[in-house]
């Protein structure tokens, strides 16, 4: 009902609306007209362009200054963290192997995810984030101690311990089958 009254509404008034156009600089002429009654007003749309005119050049250093930090940062946010790979070759290609096998157990854990081991999974990858994260504080202690062999065998130690998680979980897990599928044999046997 509404949208009939209003189109009704607009019916009755077609042909009354004002649809001229006003002549070029009209809106200057009126500011103009109304500075010289009130000596106050001024032109609104060139003090904004000149506002933002003034500001268009600190706006991009700012934008430079910002840019050039965040890469500082980063940078030395790189050169600040040391891993067993800074320190030798023999130390890369040692953390190169720890790295690839810890990644073939997880392959490994992750193919062998189901409901029944879960929690096991669950819990096994909950340690071996408490082990990244020690990790991560070897490195940061290995950075200030100057490469001290202490750090550098608590690194390979957690390395290996990831591992012997891994395959522990794993084997846990293949007995858990075999003791299952044994169950199953046995059940049917009967």
């Amino acid at each position: 009902m509404k949208k009939d009254n209003l189109n009704t509404v607009f019916e009755n008034l077609e042909g009354q609306f004002d649809l001229e156009v006003p002549n070029n600089g009209h809106q200057n002429r009126f500011l103009e007209k109304l500075n010289n009654q009130q000596g106050v007003v001024k032109l609104t749309e060139t003090k904004s362009k000149s506002v933002i005119s003034l500001w268009k050049p600190f706006i991009g250093i700012a934008a430079s200054i910002a840019l050039i930090i965040s890469v500082f940062a980063g940078v030395q946010g790189e050169l600040d963290s040391k891993d067993l790979a800074s320190i030798s070759p023999e130390m890369a290609e040692t953390q190169d192997f720890f790295t690839t096998a810890i990644a073939t157990e997880l392959e490994k854990l992750n193919s062998e995810e189901s409901p029944e081991y879960q929690e096991l999974i669950v819990d096994t990858m909950f340690q071996i984030k408490l082990l990244e994260e020690n990790y991560e504080q070897l490195k940061i202690d290995l950075n200030d101690s100057g490469d001290d062999k202490r750090v550098i065998f608590a690194m390979i130690s957690n390395f290996q311990d990831r591992i012997d998680l891994l395959q522990n979980v794993i084997e846990q897990i293949d007995n858990l089958k075999n003791d299952k599928n044994e169950q199953n044999e046995n059940s049917s046997t009967i």
